[in-house]
């Protein structure tokens, strides 16, 4: 039984001191290849020098996060183009739109993805999204890219059916996490209306730790308590969702 994290920041500063013993960890729980996404060029270095440690398990991708967009989001591109050029990576992300904490930079969020998506293309590779408080205009913002064949993952996904179908019909997948173990978040009772075949599994570590750990940081050996739990909500055996999942991460990105 063999999993993909498909969305980890293990490269950040709360894993700084033993990023090594999490990615033995999740090793040793089955977990055979992690994937990192990018944030914006704080961090590029640092997430590539751990995957560089752990070649044939960690996979980077590389993108600016909608977080990050400021005036100056051009360079931050630049530099993202740059590193495209320079690296091999398995996807353009995460990008995306948020408008949770303010709408100060929106034009240059949407500019900044519409941007990043262009690159996909270019690059013929798939994307990661991020979107909070966006996922309308984000799927719009997506769909004139899916026709022209752009797919990759809705990471974090959290919304209702009637949402889930229509990132589906994008050919997209939907990255499920810790949110599923939620009780109150709602996405208990989605699931049970998509398939398998639509979902990827993730952690989106130190962030969203899936109970019974909540409130303590999250880790990717945890992504077994992710999968057991969609196996409960599908009437699934947690080796199948495994196998599955498993199988969609592998064909988006390409490993």
């Amino acid at each position: 039984m063999f999993f993909i994290d498909s969305h980890t920041h293990l490269y950040v500063h709360q894993f700084q001191n033993d990023y090594n013993a999490v990615i033995s960890r999740a090793y040793e729980q089955g977990v055979q290849q992690i994937v990192f996404p990018a944030i914006d060029s704080t961090t590029h270095q640092n997430m590539l020098n751990v995957a560089n440690e752990h070649k044939n398990i960690v996979y980077c991708m590389m993108g600016l996060h909608p977080c990050s967009v400021k005036e100056d989001f051009l360079t931050e591109i630049d530099l993202v183009e740059k590193h495209l050029q320079q690296h091999k990576f398995v996807a353009i992300g995460e990008i995306g739109l948020d408008f949770y904490w303010d709408k100060l930079f929106v034009k240059q969020q949407l500019n900044a993805f519409n941007h990043q998506m262009e690159l996909a293309l270019q690059y013929n590779l798939p994307i990661n999204i991020h979107t909070r408080n966006a996922t309308p205009e984000t799927i719009e913002a997506v769909k004139p890219f899916a026709k022209k064949g752009l797919t990759g993952i809705f990471h974090c996904f959290g919304g209702s059916v009637e949402t889930a179908k229509q990132i589906i019909n994008l050919n997209f997948k939907l990255g499920i996490g810790g949110v599923v173990t939620y009780h109150k978040a709602g996405l208990q009772e989605v699931l049970q209306h998509i398939s398998l075949e639509h979902l990827v599994l993730e952690t989106d570590a130190p962030y969203l730790t899936p109970v019974p750990h909540r409130g303590k940081r999250n880790e990717t050996s945890y992504i077994k308590l992710i999968a057991q739990k969609i196996a409960d909500i599908k009437g699934e055996s947690i080796e199948e969702v495994a196998f599955v999942t498993t199988e969609n991460a592998k064909k988006i990105y390409g490993i």
